[in-house]
């Protein structure tokens, strides 16, 4: 996994939580801690989310490293 996709999953796990914090109790943590929807360094951090959610899109389509890496298993007799 590169960098990038790292970076992107930590993002994608963010976005995650605050979409749960606003399900669950209505508060929405990004806009709280950068001063609201509106301003200028949520809509930076919102727009961040979307973006890395669309680069972790390109992990459900990429085969798994460990399955390709695993010698296949020989019929035992």
């Amino acid at each position: 996994m590169s960098a990038i996709q790292r970076i992107a999953l930590v993002l994608t796990i963010i976005g995650a939580i605050n979409w749960g914090l606003v399900g669950f109790f209505q508060f929405d943590l990004v806009a709280a801690v950068f001063g609201g929807q509106d301003s200028a360094l949520a809509r930076i951090i919102y727009g961040l989310v979307g973006i890395a959610g669309l680069i972790n899109l390109g992990l459900l389509f990429k085969p798994s490293e460990e399955v390709s890496r695993e010698p296949e298993a020989r019929p035992t007799r």
